[in-house]
């Protein structure tokens, strides 16, 4: 009774027969039809298919026109195209229209099993025992709102998402998000900094490497491609990738293989690819700074994550949810945000987004007196222009004198910790690995310095 079914529409007998046969192997009940009209017959007939598998080329219009009309009329049911090898314009344009993926001919009947199965999980039918995402964005505006109903909606897919907006807004959060509600939350997601690998180690680190292969390879080792095998992989800052290794990443995507350092065969990998870049990638494109086919492969669908200036609707809530959190974090009671303070966050314009107002109120809740946050403890930076130090005279004091040596040291310290932080985009953690000191004495130096 509860056995799945699928629709397979192709006007091939051949196909239609050995994808019907592949499918009743894996316990799933077929309908089968030879054109665009014939399968909408049946899914009037049968509405609660649980997929439908056609083929790009049909004789009265094509897969992408047959996805359109079920994304329109049934968005429940997931519809993956089947087109011709190497045809990779044809496959964006199908998942542009809602496909949930694509195969290519000749069918691997492999991963032709791995996207059923994974397409079944979307399955009002299975949705039941689903547990809900423990994470969450948060916000009650217009904008992000939006937003939330968008990374609901590229849950349902396979489709690559580029995730784009400033520093500080939330992509990798938008990332998890994407994974946790997909068919692929139960595997892994890989999350990756492109920017933060040796580019002489990134073939290695992206595709493993085989035992001998270099100096240094002493085991078999499995890259990031295996490590998200069946999952998504998050590529955070891919305008960071030096261009050799864009030739390298669009293959692995378009041939869903990858080729470990020193072997010969090509392994098989379920890998969806989620990218982000505070960078406007279009215009590197035109810059030749990054490859026009990567941008349109990881292109297919684009989410904005708006700056926390746009939705300033929400600050009050982040602000309740964040100061709760830091104080169970601390083991503390959670403090109270005097209405001056409040005042001055929701008039502050936030360059670092959520993030800097993460790190404001975490100061904030280091430097206040008793249990009341008041607007002298976010020491809110407002960009004026730091103390240059140019001249190689000592400063005076305004009688003339030699400033005494003591104050001026402490001086010359505070200005390094203030250029660490902003460098850090206000973290602290981060911040003390720039001075090369430990995350302790950074706090306790910007409690000694009043920062």
């Amino acid at each position: 009774m509860n056995q799945p079914t699928a629709l397979v529409v192709d006007d091939e007998p051949d196909i239609r027969e050995l994808l019907e046969l592949t499918l009743l192997r894996m316990g799933i009940d077929c309908y089968t039809a030879a054109s665009v009209t014939a399968a909408k017959a049946v899914l009037l007939q049968h509405p609660d298919v649980d997929l439908c598998l056609t083929d790009m080329k049909l004789p009265d219009g094509n897969g992408i026109d047959l996805v359109q009309y079920i994304q329109d009329r049934y968005p429940e049911i997931p519809s993956a195209v089947i087109t011709a090898h190497g045809n990779m314009e044809s496959a964006v344009q199908a998942l542009k229209a809602g496909a949930f993926d694509f195969v290519s001919k000749p069918v691997d009947l492999g991963m032709l099993r791995t996207l059923v199965t994974t397409a079944l999980k979307l399955s009002p039918k299975n949705q039941t025992t689903k547990q809900e995402a423990a994470l969450t964005l948060l916000g009650e505006s217009g904008a992000i709102e939006s937003t939330r109903a968008t990374i609901a909606k590229l849950a349902r897919s396979q489709a690559p998402v580029h995730i784009n907006g400033e520093s500080g807004t939330g992509k990798e959060l938008a990332a998890r998000l994407i994974h946790e509600q997909s068919a692929r939350a139960d595997k892994h997601f890989i999350p990756v900094n492109c920017g933060a690998i040796p580019e002489a180690l990134m073939e290695s680190e992206f595709f493993g490497h085989k035992k001998g292969s270099f100096t240094g390879a002493t085991t078999n080792k499995d890259g990031l491609f295996q490590a998200a095998d069946g999952g998504t992989l998050f590529l955070d800052e891919v305008a960071d990738l030096p261009l050799h290794m864009q030739v390298k990443l669009l293959r692995a995507i378009q041939e869903k293989a990858v080729r470990p350092i020193g072997e010969h065969q090509e392994i098989n990998i379920d890998v969806r690819i989620l990218s982000a870049t505070h960078k406007d990638l279009a215009q590197l494109v035109k810059e030749g700074k990054f490859r026009q086919d990567l941008f349109y492969r990881i292109n297919v669908i684009e989410l904005h994550i708006p700056a926390l200036r746009e939705r300033s609707d929400d600050i009050p809530l982040l602000i309740t949810h964040i100061l709760e959190r830091l104080a169970v974090n601390e083991g503390g009671n959670t403090p109270s945000l005097h209405d001056e303070a409040l005042t001055a966050l929701l008039n502050y314009d936030f360059p670092g987004n959520v993030r800097e107002l993460e790190n404001i109120l975490e100061r904030a809740m280091t430097l206040c007196e008793g249990s009341s946050i008041r607007t002298e403890d976010l020491q809110l930076i407002h960009h004026t222009p730091q103390m240059q130090i140019t001249s190689t005279t000592p400063p005076t004091t305004p009688s003339g004198k030699n400033r005494p040596l003591d104050p001026l040291l402490g001086d010359i310290e505070k200005e390094t910790i203030v250029k660490a932080l902003e460098q850090a985009k206000y973290n602290k953690t981060a911040a003390a690995k720039l001075l090369g000191i430990s995350f302790g004495a950074l706090r306790y130096r910007m409690k000694k310095l009043g920062l």
